[in-house]
């Protein structure tokens, strides 16, 4: 594959002017939907005439451009490259013919159905799915991502249809045991944990990871509850845990769409599928063999200045292509988390929520979402309450949930236990099938799936509750 393949001019007439694009990285840029990231990077249009007529080209373009120019050089990027050799020809041939905004039409419409879009992902390239959803509106964005399925599964399965999964995240300052232990309960007596039980620790040793998978463990056991918990250290600190006898569920690691970015966090290609082969060599899981954890993040690129002009959003969907080689239990965006320099306010967190749902849903993961902003952003819990809404309706995969919705270790705002609760009873989604099993014999719920006061499983949770007293 060239490092100097020919660039494509982009040009049209519109509101008596003559707009150009030099090529298809620049093309994308202009046509994404205003957000402060590609502003802070000087790629965003300069007027809402110039996003217009670059969205006009974009949906005359035709989807096999997207196979002979890359936005990041093959020669340059692992990650392009990846995109490039994993590319089936077969699945792509239906489409083939397609323009980007022939490939809009027909997500829409009843050809697209969940069977056809599975079969469709190995064809689709990040680029081409960002592209398509640069040019969808919001319900566009929700009503494909609905009709999209990807179930996985490790103790638990996920993305069920009519299901609807959290991660419980009891995270302390200091990694507490007795901290982390009280937030978890908290956690688990309003139904939160069918994704994962996930901790972030303050810390990235060995000793310290180890401790806080086997405090996450001895809940576990003491309960018999069929959860997956993960400490979202370093993958290369997972690495050396698991050769240490830690007891590790999932191996979590943030990731990015080039190369550049990616070693910013530490990793490439060869140390995630040396994770992925320890992960999978415990062999902890019931139900399934899933056993990576993703995070990703508009905006991670550019903050590491490893975007090679390429627009956020473009950048964010190629970090999808890493991700799916691993075949994850779980990827979520932390949309609102990099901060107001990357997405503004609530009206551009929205827009990115829906949008990063969408590309990892349509390229096959099983999305979730961290409904979330910093305390500098201009956004508030109603605007993350209208965003768990309409992802709730997108078929999100999970969402992620921590006490009071305020991160202590963090220190950011997010969805609260209770918020959970909420979107379950407005929308009907039920828990994972094995945890919805067992909140039921332990009596968090009730025969009809609504959740009891708890007193009723006080006797049964009673031998994990000791830990909050006793941890050291």
């Amino acid at each position: 594959m060239s490092d100097h393949q020919p660039k494509a001019r982009h040009a049209i007439d519109l509101g008596g002017t003559r707009w150009t694009f030099p090529d298809l990285r620049t093309l994308l840029a202009r046509a994404t939907p205003l957000r402060s990231g590609d502003q802070l990077a000087g790629l965003a249009a300069e007027t809402a005439v110039e996003r217009i007529a670059a969205q006009m080209l974009l949906a005359d373009l035709p989807l096999s451009v997207f196979l002979n120019e890359i936005v990041v050089p093959y020669e340059a990027c692992e990650v392009s490259r990846a995109i490039i050799d994993d590319h089936d020809a077969a699945a792509f041939s239906p489409i083939r013919s397609l323009t980007v905004g022939g490939l809009r039409e027909w997500l829409l419409g009843p050809m697209a159905t969940p069977e056809r879009l599975a079969a469709l992902r190995p064809g689709l390239t990040p680029e081409m799915v960002a592209a398509v959803s640069k040019i969808m509106r919001l319900q566009d964005l929700i009503a494909v991502a609905a009709k999209c399925q990807v179930t996985t599964a490790f103790r638990t399965t996920l993305g069920l249809p009519g299901r609807l999964a959290t991660r419980l995240q009891p995270n302390h300052p200091t990694d507490d045991d007795r901290g982390i232990a009280a937030a978890l309960f908290d956690g688990l007596l309003a139904g939160a944990g069918d994704a994962v039980i996930g901790v972030n620790p303050a810390t990235d040793g060995v000793e310290d990871y180890t401790r806080v998978c086997r405090l996450l463990d001895e809940v576990r056991l003491r309960l018999d509850a069929p959860v997956q918990h993960c400490c979202l250290g370093h993958v290369t600190t997972a690495i050396e845990a698991i050769g240490r006898g830690a007891p590790v569920d999932l191996v979590f690691q943030s990731i990015a769409g080039s190369e550049a970015a990616n070693r910013g966090f530490g990793v490439d290609l060869a140390i995630l599928a040396e994770a992925h082969q320890a992960g999978l060599s415990l062999n902890r899981g019931t139900v399934g063999r899933n056993v990576m954890y993703f995070e990703t993040g508009q905006g991670s690129a550019l903050s590491a200045d490893a975007h090679h002009g390429v627009d956020q959003q473009t950048m964010e969907a190629r970090a999808y292509a890493v991700a799916r080689r691993f075949d994850p239990l779980i990827v979520n965006t932390v949309v609102g988390f990099i901060g107001p320099e990357y997405l503004y306010d609530g009206k551009q967190i929205t827009r990115a929520g829906l949008e990063d749902h969408f590309c990892g849903k349509l390229l096959g993961l099983p999305m979730g979402v961290d409904v979330c902003y910093t305390n500098h952003a201009d956004a508030d819990q109603d605007d993350m309450d209208a965003l768990l809404t309409l992802l709730a309706q997108a078929g999100v995969t999970f969402v992620i949930t921590v006490p009071g919705a305020d991160d202590v270790m963090l220190n950011y705002q997010s969805l609260s236990y209770h918020d959970a609760l909420y979107i379950r009873g407005v929308t009907g989604r039920r828990h994972a099938p094995e945890f919805e099993d067992w909140l039921t014999r332990v009596g968090l719920l009730d025969r009809d799936g609504r959740l009891t006061d708890g007193s009723a499983a006080l006797s049964a949770l009673r031998p994990a509750l000791s830990l909050i007293g006793s941890a050291a």
